[in-house]
């Protein structure tokens, strides 16, 4: 079931979203024609799995072939030793209450933050979040009640038994990188060289006690993740540092409230961060998302202090964007130290460690861990426009031309009298120049172009009986809905120099 906020009759900011998700198929709850249907799933339709497949190639193009990473496709299952060794099976835990009247299930530290708006540290006691409940009077979201059971711990690993017998016990992963950690050696073997980048995009798992908001709490989730082995004793030793030093990282430092834009170099000089790689990571991760079309105003990466952390983390920075909602974390970026090699070492009995100078060590690694719905659900918030004038509401929303599910439509105004042909042609000749073109004809041209207004398509072209007799065509703007004629002729070169910024529309 959705739970959409409807106040008499008004969309909040995250229900227009939903609404306009469900409308146009972007993206809607698994196998939703059954009542049994678990929460927690989601599907993308037609037009949503475009964007987001457009989000991880850019992901791809921008930071980790630009980069030189590698990247790997692993298993969404894997053993029980992994985890033994990953730690996940002893600490990968939420803490759970649960409402004594209405027996209803909540996240402990959520239903507080819920209540007093404040973050509740990771490595607060069960006892201690007991105690907040009962100073604060926190009552149950659906009954009211404040009778509640004490906190307990749940792990959220989701087991799978494998084989005929169901005898061998195995998990799907967590996290994208548990597949990264145990191919490290065979893929070092072949390189020989640090720093060593090996990324993975794919879905993990998670049994989330209340999944909720969409996209930005699932039970299955898209990851973008990248894991950066290098030797601790070169993080200085930086190929690229000039490209970034003086570049400025919008940092929300411990016991601070306001951003701060510090440049690398400062924030390496101040000891800020552990050392340049570091510095030099966090760097290429915030341009990534400003290449996405996410103003540098709504961006920060907030520093997490020791009881906030993940157990396998050094330092911790929080890539965060603003939107209706609020802060919203899209990229975990850990220092996780040695922490994953020993521990598949030890566990594996295998010998993990590299040999570089002379000298024998295990690789620290940093890891850029981004969330592919998450990151898809908060462009959709910041891209979403919506207009009225006089009575009439135009919803549109404004994606970047690299995330668009299309570049460009072709209608043609009307089905006959020849129109469709020449559309089609038109519309064949510019596949050919490897633009992404959707062409409809159906419908009226107005419900057309709400149509791709509402997905993001930033160009539209109309064939209409002008079009017979001087072969030219409309040209309209999403955006500010501005209309052009242009010649047959000159469409793949007009719409290249648009594509690729080298001309306004107005400037056509």
């Amino acid at each position: 079931m959705l739970n959409l906020n409807f106040k008499k009759g008004v969309f909040l900011p995250k229900d227009e979203i939903m609404n306009l998700a469900l409308r146009r198929n972007l993206f809607y709850p698994a196998a939703e024609i059954y009542s049994s249907s678990p929460s927690g799933f989601w599907n993308f339709g037609p037009f949503g799995s475009i964007i987001r497949r457009k989000i991880v190639e850019q992901w791809r193009k921008k930071l980790v072939e630009k980069e030189g990473f590698l990247e790997i496709d692993g298993t969404v299952i894997l053993p029980r030793d992994v985890f033994e060794a990953s730690g996940h099976l002893k600490s990968f835990s939420d803490p759970i209450i649960q409402c004594l009247k209405c027996n209803s299930l909540h996240r402990a530290d959520e239903l507080i933050k819920d209540s007093i708006y404040e973050i509740v540290p990771e490595s607060m006691s069960n006892q201690e979040l007991e105690a907040l409940i009962k100073k604060h009077k926190i009552v149950c979201p659906k009954c009211k009640s404040e009778n509640f059971s004490n906190v307990r711990r749940f792990n959220m690993m989701m087991r799978v038994m494998i084989g005929a017998t169901e005898d061998n016990e195995c998990y799907l992963r967590p996290e994208t990188c548990q597949s990264i950690f145990p191919d490290f050696l065979r893929i070092y073997k072949n390189i020989q060289k640090l720093p060593l980048g090996i990324s993975q995009a794919g879905k993990s798992f998670r049994n989330e006690i209340a999944p909720r908001n969409s996209l930005l709490r699932e039970r299955e989730l898209g990851q973008m993740e990248i894991e950066v082995f290098f030797n601790p004793n070169k993080i200085d030793n930086v190929e690229g540092w000039d490209e970034v030093k003086d570049y400025k990282l919008n940092l929300l430092l411990l016991g601070k409230e306001d951003v701060e834009k510090i440049s690398c170099d400062e924030a390496c000089a101040k000891k800020i961060v552990s050392g340049k790689l570091i510095a030099y990571l966090l760097a290429r991760t915030q341009q990534f998302y400003e290449s996405l079309g996410i103003s540098n105003n709504l961006i920060r990466f907030r520093q997490l202090a020791d009881d906030e952390k993940a157990f396998y983390s050094k330092e911790t920075w929080d890539f965060e964007v603003k939107i209706d909602l609020g802060w919203v974390e899209l990229v975990a970026c850990n220092y996780r130290t040695d922490y994953d090699l020993k521990g598949h070492g030890n566990i594996s009995k295998k010998d993990l460690s590299v040999v570089e100078d002379g000298v024998r060590f295990i690789p620290h690694v940093f890891e850029i861990s981004a969330g592919i719905d998450r990151t898809f659900y908060v462009l959709l918030d910041l891209a979403f426009k919506k207009e009225v004038r006089g009575r009439e509401e135009r919803i549109y929303l404004d994606l970047s031309h690299e995330i668009a599910p299309y570049f460009i439509a072709v209608f043609p105004i009307v089905s006959k009298d020849g129109l469709p042909e020449i559309a089609k042609r038109i519309k064949n000749d510019l596949e050919s120049y490897d633009f992404d073109v959707i062409y409809e004809e159906k419908a009226s041209i107005g419900r057309r172009y709400a149509k791709i207004d509402e997905i993001g398509v930033p160009y539209a072209i109309t064939v209409d009986y002008e079009t017979l007799s001087d072969n030219s065509v409309t040209l309209r703007e999403r955006n500010t809905m501005k209309q052009k004629r242009i010649f047959i002729a000159d469409i793949p070169t007009k719409l290249w120099l648009l594509k690729n910024k080298k001309i306004s529309f107005d400037d056509l």
